[in-house]
């Protein structure tokens, strides 16, 4: 086999789930904390293993010109975790940060060579203001009184006002007021380690879990893309008719054992795309948590099971699933399933990601007529 095709497959298979903290240090030379969790074929975590990485930074776009990289061999802890700090090859300073788009590239060799079989690249969605700040010394954009400005890349320009009460967050890399103040305000629960803000409790439960078995925390199962229109009750009724539009017009249970297993057919996998989605049911400001964002959550879990669910910042509780095939529920009580927005590339992307605990805790496809849990992220 062509050596470039299997690296490619393998890469498919290993999981590299990354952390980037544009942190910088006091001392010369500046530097960026980076962490990531590297998993083998068997979803396993390569744990207390010293790996190869090589670490770029592109300008423009994910193929674009390198203009920083270094090769590191880090040490795994327990959780499989790495963490290293990007920049000692040479002065981070030196790039031009407001000279459009950077990303980080990884490549990473679990073995500990430079047999790269496990590649990553992802976009810098803030700039690392304290490098960015060395290009601007001695500039101050013109302001009035109550104004703020921002660098968009190109120029100086103002944030849009918000309401009173209102919080100042970061949408599609631009700074954005989030209505906390004009509307309801949600309960949420912040990780820590994260950053990340969740609402505190699934999407239709009566309360946060005080078990992993409490029955009132459960809330509803939803369908993969389908609003809230009833058919995630657990009592609602099902059917077999399938959906040709992107709101059924019922609250029914939707069963499809047949390809592609979807409620929808012909299937729109734009139905749960952020907080914009068309169907997102979460509230204003909220959406779906992407695969990538659950597997940042399971590593501050203090065991990858249900019990780590339970202890974890999220309380998640085992609330089940209910199958595509005939509507019948599984796994309450037992096992959580939880829906990303992600969408699965295997067999021609018709199913989407779902994050799972029971004796492990990892993120597979599922069908989408299946219906998990759904638990709600704050919209950066």
């Amino acid at each position: 086999m062509n050596k470039k095709i299997q690296n490619l497959k393998v890469g498919l298979i290993f999981t590299l789930t990354l952390l980037l903290n544009t942190t910088i240090f006091a001392q010369s030379p500046e530097k960026l904390s980076y962490q990531a969790v590297v998993r083998n074929a068997e979803n396993n975590l390569v744990a207390n293993t010293q790996v190869g990485m090589q670490i770029s930074i592109l300008q423009g776009s994910e193929s674009g010109a390198v203009v920083y990289s270094e090769v590191l061999t880090p040490t795994t802890n327990a959780n499989g975790l790495v963490s290293v700090a990007i920049g000692e090859a040479a002065d981070l300073s030196s790039i031009d940060w407001s000279n459009g788009t950077y990303f980080i590239k990884t490549e990473t060799d679990p073995n500990g060579g430079t047999d790269y079989s496990i590649v990553g690249t992802s976009q810098l969605l803030s700039v690392p203001y304290a490098l960015h700040a060395k290009s601007a010394d001695g500039f101050t954009p013109g302001t009035t009184p109550g104004e703020m400005k921002y660098w968009n890349g190109s120029e100086w320009a103002v944030v849009t006002p918000g309401n009173e009460g209102d919080v100042l967050t970061f949408v599609n890399n631009t700074p954005t007021w989030v209505g906390e103040g004009s509307g309801e305000v949600i309960p949420t629960v912040t990780n820590p380690t994260t950053g990340k803000i969740w609402m505190d409790k699934n999407l239709g439960a009566e309360q946060v879990a005080t078990s992993s078995f409490d029955e009132a925390s459960y809330g509803d199962l939803y369908q993969w893309g389908r609003g809230t229109d009833g058919h995630e009750k657990r009592t609602s009724a099902s059917t077999t008719s399938l959906s040709d539009t992107d709101t059924p017009g019922h609250g029914d249970f939707i069963i499809n054992g047949n390809s592609p297993f979807d409620w929808r057919v012909p299937q729109n996998h734009n139905l749960w795309d952020g907080a914009a989605g068309i169907n997102n049911p979460c509230p204003a400001g909220f959406r779906l948590p992407t695969e990538n964002e659950w597997n940042l959550e399971m590593m501050t879990w203090s065991s990858m099971n249900v019990a780590g669910a339970f202890d974890s910042v999220l309380k998640l509780p085992a609330a089940g699933q209910r199958r595509f095939s005939d509507g019948d529920f599984y796994g309450v009580g037992v096992s959580g399933s939880y829906w990303a927005s992600t969408l699965s590339n295997e067999a021609g992307g018709i199913y989407s990601r779902f994050m799972n605990f029971r004796y492990s805790a990892y993120v597979i496809s599922a069908h989408r007529a299946t219906a998990n849990s759904v638990r709600c992220i704050k919209h950066y």
